[in-house]
């Protein structure tokens, strides 16, 4: 009798630890998190790399945590981005250089979703919220960014398959898998399918800026440029914005001819930052 009760008392245990993985029903991609899942692998294609599959339940992952750094901040003192609180139904951490615990971001996909595999996350923080061109611009600023995308320097016995984003107000995170999500791949929100919106992204032709000014005014704009022209960037320009004006040195088509250019600027222009537009 002993034993038929702890097989049944194992078998319920096991069944509400299997609810509690299940993704939302109600589960959706964002728009803005779309269009960052889409400028990932753009990147990895310019680089020569193999797109990434858009996984349900690292995205999951990844925007509970970003709802987990923006309500309850265990990012404080010397808790680093990837630390977790003990608000939600996940083991808590603080993860900080001296005391790394990898295990503590590796298993989140385990502990949250139906993913039976490791995670890495790259999460970022910004002041006044979240923004594609500051991530862009911050990615191609780091080297150590790139390398984790790209899976060289440090990552380079990785082979990422699939690809997780989540945006909550102030906090971006982006999580990578190397074995395939057996969940089905998400909508976007109100009903959208990805798909559609894959396929639509491409008709628009986008540029990588390298901008060293913003200006409020045109006149500032134009004597900026002038001064620009004169140094020697006969291809400088401006690119006009809703709320400023940028001078931008050249503009090239992709963004490892970008981000070369810049690393070969004189100190003058180490402010330089990327824009795609």
């Amino acid at each position: 009798m002993k034993r038929l009760l702890f097989t049944h008392l194992f078998l319920l245990l096991l069944t509400v630890s299997f609810a509690q993985k299940k993704i939302p029903a109600d589960y959706c991609i964002t728009q803005d998190e779309m269009r960052l899942f889409q400028t990932i692998n753009s990147i990895r294609e310019e680089y020569d790399k193999e797109p990434v599959k858009l996984s349900a339940s690292l995205s999951v992952v990844a925007r509970t945590h970003c709802t987990d750094l923006f309500l309850n901040h265990p990012d404080t003192s010397i808790c680093n981005l990837s630390s977790w609180s003990d608000k939600g139904n996940w083991t808590p951490c603080c993860y900080n250089a001296y005391i790394p615990k990898p295990l503590c971001m590796k298993k989140k996909p385990k502990e949250l979703t139906p993913y039976p595999y490791y995670g890495y996350e790259l999460a970022a923080y910004f002041e006044d919220g979240y923004n594609l061109d500051s991530l862009v611009k911050l990615w191609s600023d780091t080297k150590e960014v790139l390398d984790m995308i790209l899976t060289r320097g440090a990552w380079e016995n990785k082979k990422w398959v699939v690809g997780g984003v989540g945006i909550d107000s102030n906090y971006v995170s982006i999580w990578f898998g190397q074995k395939p999500d057996k969940v089905k791949v998400p909508h976007l929100c109100k009903g959208k399918k990805i798909q559609k919106q894959a396929k639509a992204a491409p008709s628009k032709k986008s540029y990588f800026y390298l901008i060293i000014a913003s200006f409020n005014n045109e006149a500032d704009a134009k004597e900026a440029l002038r001064r620009t022209k004169k140094s020697g960037f006969k291809e400088a320009g401006l690119l006009k914005g809703e709320k400023n004006i940028r001078v931008y040195l050249n503009k090239y088509e992709g963004l490892k001819e970008a981000t070369n250019v810049k690393s070969s600027l004189s100190p003058t222009y180490r402010d330089a930052w990327i824009l795609k537009k």
